[in-house]
């Protein structure tokens, strides 16, 4: 497949509806990078390293310079918000950066001013903003959204755009009729139907350009079967949901441990306190619920308890998230985990992890923009299952379970990885090495 991949030549515009924490700590940090001052840590893209061939041969290479991805310095950032705050400004009010380390790329960040968003407070009634598209029906914001992009891929020179969802969470959405199939879609786009959600015009519009999307928040958003197969017809990749970071990345490490080793679970408590923009909205309930869902959902595919009713058949599984101002894109999460072992004896597990929500997150809204657009160039369209590592609520084809257990996330992206380039496959068997020492002998 390597010979096929289109080169990453020209720039790379990575466009974010929200313009918020994530992103704004995203640019600043990538700006950052390209002027010697911090080091990329927790992108796979940039720090990571991928074996090829076997163990012997010693080859390790970074991933960056094993496949065809964009390079930092040829990206270009734009994207959308609520409010009309340059990057720098943004960032600052965000307090996820230190000032000195914002004001060192303070000329860069300020000439980034977001587009006006797409929004409505029916969708997430907590957040407020003045600096909002207004449109006659959801199709029209629909070709301004498209009419941004084009005009962003113009005036920035840019030879190709990815987009990344790092917008606030929106109320949960079942699908329905008018998310079956395009031609539903796009008539409830002019209907202005309330089963359409900001962040589904902001993917339409990707897709229908041919832009990779992907999907930072638990939102019913490019996982409906319209966008689907518009991402079918128009060769695009698409991907989500919600970025994996802070207690459910904890989960998706300690589970499949404790799994792998036949050990019961009782019960999971989990709770969060956050203070940001994100906490803010996630202390409404109907928003709450969207991310509930995705966040439940982790440990009842990783235990998989039809399969293992006797270890986890009666698991009790509670999440909890509170708004706490004072501690501001600073999460911190408990988890208490009642777990038994030989002959059913009880043991306890308690995680308390301090994190930076934002510093999490950032690496991963780049490592998905480089990614989908290595895609794209690689002619993957769809849906991209190969990068569930980097998502709480990974979407797959319909029907097909996702894969949460992290571990194997990774060796599915390292594979798809050796697959493109025309590498062996690893399976890990290794018996080769032990069949070699006896015919030796």
């Amino acid at each position: 497949m390597h010979n096929t991949i289109e080169k990453a030549a020209g720039k790379l515009g990575i466009l974010t509806p929200g313009l918020g924490a994530v992103a704004t700590t995203l640019i600043a940090g990538v700006e950052a990078v390209k002027k010697n001052l911090a080091q990329p840590v927790g992108s796979l893209t940039q720090m990571g390293n991928i074996r090829l061939g076997k163990r012997t041969e010693n080859r390790f290479p970074k991933i960056k310079d094993f496949v065809p991805l964009a390079d930092l310095n040829d990206i270009v950032f734009g994207g959308w918000d609520v409010y009309s705050d340059n990057v720098f400004e943004a960032a600052m009010k965000a307090k996820v950066l230190e000032p000195m380390l914002l004001h060192a790329v303070k000329a860069e960040l300020e000439a980034i001013k977001p587009m006006k968003a797409v929004f409505d407070r029916s969708y997430i009634s907590n957040l407020d903003g003045d600096h909002v598209k207004q449109a006659a029906t959801k199709a029209d914001l629909a070709k301004m959204v498209m009419d941004d992009i084009e005009n962003f891929k113009e005036a920035n020179d840019c030879a190709r755009l990815v987009i990344v969802w790092c917008g606030s969470t929106e109320i949960y959405l079942e699908p329905s009729a008018v998310h079956e199939t395009i031609e539903n879609f796009e008539e409830g786009l002019r209907n202005n139907h309330p089963a359409i959600a900001p962040s589904m015009i902001y993917a339409y519009a990707a897709i229908k350009l041919g832009v990779p999307f992907m999907n930072g928040a638990p939102n019913l958003t490019c996982d409906i079967p319209a966008l689907i197969q518009l991402a079918k017809q128009t060769e695009t990749p698409i991907g989500g949901k919600d970025f994996k970071t802070g207690q459910t990345l904890m989960k998706t490490i300690l589970a499949p441990g404790l799994q792998a080793r036949a050990l019961g679970i009782k019960g999971w408590f989990s709770s969060n306190i956050l203070g940001n923009r994100d906490g803010y909205v996630l202390d409404h309930p109907d928003n709450f619920k969207t991310k509930e869902v995705s966040k439940l959902s982790v440990l009842e595919d990783i235990l998989q308890p039809e399969m293992n009713p006797e270890l986890y058949g009666e698991i009790y599984h509670k999440v909890r998230i509170n708004y706490y101002p004072p501690h501001g894109d600073n999460k911190e999460s408990w988890d208490n985990i009642d777990i038994f072992g030989w002959l059913g004896y009880s043991m306890q597990i308690k995680i308390n992890f301090l994190c930076r929500d934002s510093i999490l997150a950032a690496p991963i809204v780049l490592d998905l923009a480089l990614f989908s657009d290595l895609a794209k160039r690689a002619g993957m369209s769809g849906i991209q299952e190969w990068l569930s590592f980097y998502f709480k609520s990974p979407q797959t084809a319909p029907d097909l379970r996702p894969e949460h257990d992290i571990f194997k996330q990774l060796i599915k992206l390292q594979n798809t990885l050796r697959h493109m380039m025309g590498e062996d496959l690893i399976t890990h068997l290794g018996l080769d090495y032990y069949q070699d020492l006896m015919e030796a002998m």
